[in-house]
């Protein structure tokens, strides 16, 4: 049965993670007891362990055990840490690690010497992330005004804040574009809109954040390569922007302004990776759609799709999971499962060898 089998209690606690996270080609996962642990693709070191070797098997990053949250960018990755600190690693070219260098890093390196970071998403070259105070940081690259801040500078290297609101309560970052929600339940997005990624009904890109219709019951937020879906307290699904391989959950081409997936209330959490979105409903299911060129929607197929497919039978998926080429996301046990692309060794099985249909990742004790 697809994705529905039961882990055994002890491959559960050696692998039991709360959080996971999915890059190009490699993956990121902090696990229960606070360390961190990645996989696959190393190029440019964004595994944070030192060196730039690939694995094909989780390697533990470093001795901390205080991570709290993570976020993978293409090629780079960003942590924040049970006392507020927020650290990067890998890809540096656009200022995207926040280091003040454009230099890359093989080790985790420390964003500032804040201690009240909440929250940070990593886009393709560009990084933001909010505070406890409410405040919203972007850095990296600004070509198309992806920042927030207007197009000046065309990078930055370190944060620089998005205005002056303290109401800001999660923060997306795709390609060129950002997205972010605020505590009144407002929806807000910014930077490239050749595809309609923004939802503000046409293709001009905005410099500043820029209100998405009069809602103010939106509740989460993902950007994906050139497109975004979000869902609403009333437990509906919505998606715009780029849609050549159904990444929109609808069929037709590109949308300028927000669509209803379906008609089902039932949406709890989305998530957007390059061209493909999974989203968990509230019996604990997990569907995913668009492109699956690399077995990404874990239906057993390379077809891609243009509405939400279900992966198996399972009803124990979490509201954490992670969307790429490859998907990873946990169940309630918190044993962690990945499936779709494995190249460079992203699955953390071991192999190269894609995986349409979900296998369990076991980490080292």
């Amino acid at each position: 049965m697809t994705g529905a089998a039961a882990a055994s209690p002890a491959a559960s606690s050696v692998s039991a993670v709360s959080d996971v996270a999915a890059g190009y080609g490699h993956t990121c996962a902090v696990r229960t007891d606070s360390t961190l642990w990645c996989w696959g693709s190393n190029y440019l070191g964004e595994l944070g362990d030192g060196t730039t070797t690939a694995r094909t098997a989780p390697v533990r990053i470093g001795t901390a055990a205080t991570w709290a949250s993570i976020d993978a960018g293409t090629s780079y990755t960003c942590a924040v840490r049970t006392d507020g600190s927020l650290w990067c690693w890998g890809n540096n070219f656009r200022g995207q690690l926040g280091d003040g260098t454009t230099t890359s890093r093989t080790s985790p390196v420390r964003v500032g010497d804040g201690t009240t970071w909440a929250s940070v998403s990593a886009g393709d070259s560009h990084t933001c992330a909010t505070r406890t105070d409410g405040s919203l940081w972007c850095w990296g690259f600004n070509r198309f005004a992806q920042l927030g801040i207007g197009t000046d500078p065309y990078y930055a290297t370190s944060p620089v804040r998005v205005g002056t609101a303290t109401t800001w309560a999660s923060v997306t970052t795709g390609f060129a574009h950002t997205c972010a929600v605020r505590t009144d339940g407002t929806l807000w997005c910014w930077g490239d809109s050749t595809d309609g990624q923004l939802g503000l009904g046409g293709l001009s890109f905005r410099d500043t954040p820029a209100q998405v219709g009069t809602e103010t019951t939106w509740t989460g937020v993902t950007a994906g390569y050139a497109f975004t879906c979000a869902v609403r307290a009333q437990g509906t699904l919505w998606c715009w922007g780029e849609n050549g391989y159904g990444q929109l959950g609808v069929s037709g081409t590109h949308r300028t302004a927000p669509v209803q997936v379906g008609t089902a209330t039932t949406w709890t959490e989305v998530r957007a990776g390059f061209d493909t979105a999974c989203a968990v409903r509230t019996d604990n299911s997990l569907w995913c759609w668009g492109n699956n060129a690399t077995g990404q929607l874990g239906d057993g197929t390379t077809t891609h799709r243009y509405a939400p497919t279900r992966i198996g039978t399972g009803t124990a998926w979490t509201s954490d999971f992670a969307v790429s080429f490859h998907i990873c996301g946990f169940r309630g046990d918190s044993s962690l499962w990945c499936w779709g692309n494995n190249a460079n060794g992203q699955l953390g099985d071991g192999t190269s060898t894609q995986r349409p249909v979900p296998g369990q990742v076991v980490l080292p004790a």
